[in-house]
């Protein structure tokens, strides 16, 4: 079995910082991307934690990223705002778009921002979630690398196209969910691949379109939408979306414009922010009372609200920090020591 060893989320964070400064990513852009990768390895989401710093220096070293880059803010209209990223990840120019983000939603009541020529790794629930910490109501949205056959196909077409969305709750937790249109995240078939464990059958074909349980035959092969057709068609919207209606890439686009270098998928990302009090004014606290019921409605059965995992792991990482794979942690420190 392989040992785990215990770091606190300052290690964590810290360690994040120090292998993306050490491989020549610019200091803000570091800053930004651990706290991503520290807040996926806190919630326990282990594809989106230190295991992303793998993928991270292996992009930077096919030198695709712009490791400097300085994303420029764009306001184009009254409730519309870009960042172009310059070809640089996309946490930091997330950061830099978030504020005139909020206080457009805060003005009209819906806004939207656009993020174009970043490069995109993580999960979107950090950025629903910082919408709802300002108490309004976030939707994201990105394609990817063309990984992901459509229903009825066996040849990718899609990428991975996850979509989250944010409720704000007084007093508690947002209602967060963050999930891939594909039958799992890439980075879940990875982390079966380099533990030697099978993948259940209906998340991946092989390259002849044949059902698979194997991980290097899957990944060689095509990902699965989840729900057949249902996930094939919001994973359709995600790419128009996020694709040409901002003036980006499809995930086929990215996967070509990534010419076989296996970097991190270069694209859009589009966000939605809509604040509750435009909408409903002083009618605000009332409505939210009715989505307080409905919650009740759903937690009184003994069903789960997406994310509580999450919430849950969040809590025991902050009191107890985290344990990473010994082997996993090696890898990652080999970066710094050669």
């Amino acid at each position: 079995m392989n040992e785990l060893l215990n770091l606190s989320l300052t290690e964590v964070h810290n360690l994040a910082v120090e292998v993306l400064e050490k491989n020549g990513l610019g200091s803000d852009h570091a800053h930004a991307i651990a706290k991503v990768i520290t807040a996926g390895e806190r919630d326990e989401c282990y594809s989106h934690g230190v295991y992303r710093l793998i993928v991270s220096v292996n992009t930077l070293k096919q030198g695709k990223v712009n490791k400097s880059a300085l994303p420029e803010v764009i306001d184009v209209a009254p409730a519309v705002v870009k960042v172009d990223a310059k070809f640089g990840y996309s946490q930091l120019a997330f950061e830099m778009g978030a504020k005139h983000l909020a206080e457009k939603a805060k003005k009209v009541g819906i806004a939207a921002l656009a993020i174009n020529n970043c490069y995109h790794f993580s999960a979107l629930w950090p950025e629903v979630e910082h919408l709802a910490s300002q108490g309004l109501v976030g939707l994201a949205l990105t394609p990817s690398h063309s990984w992901v056959a459509p229903a009825g196909g066996t040849k990718p077409v899609f990428g991975t196209n996850p979509i989250a969305f944010a409720w704000p709750r007084p007093g508690g937790d947002p209602y967060v969910f963050d999930f891939a249109t594909s039958a799992v995240a890439r980075g879940e078939i990875e982390l079966h691949r380099r533990s030697g464990k099978a993948i259940p059958f209906g998340w991946a074909v092989d390259a002849s379109g044949e059902p698979t349980d194997n991980a290097e035959a899957g990944l060689a092969g095509a990902m699965l939408t989840f729900g057949q057709h249902k996930g094939s068609a919001l994973s359709c919207m995600i790419e128009l979306l996020a694709g040409p209606l901002i003036g980006d890439l499809l995930s086929s686009e990215s996967q070509a414009f990534d010419a076989g270098a296996g970097a991190t998928p270069c694209h859009g990302e589009l966000i939605l922010a809509l604040d509750p009090k435009v909408f409903l004014g002083a009618d605000t606290e009332a409505n939210f009372g009715r989505a307080e019921k409905l919650f009740e409605q759903i937690t009184g059965q003994g069903a789960r609200l997406p994310s509580q995992r999450r919430f849950d792991a969040r809590a025991r990482s902050e009191k107890n920090g985290v344990f990473v794979p010994k082997k996993l942690l090696d890898d990652i420190l080999a970066f710094i020591n050669r």
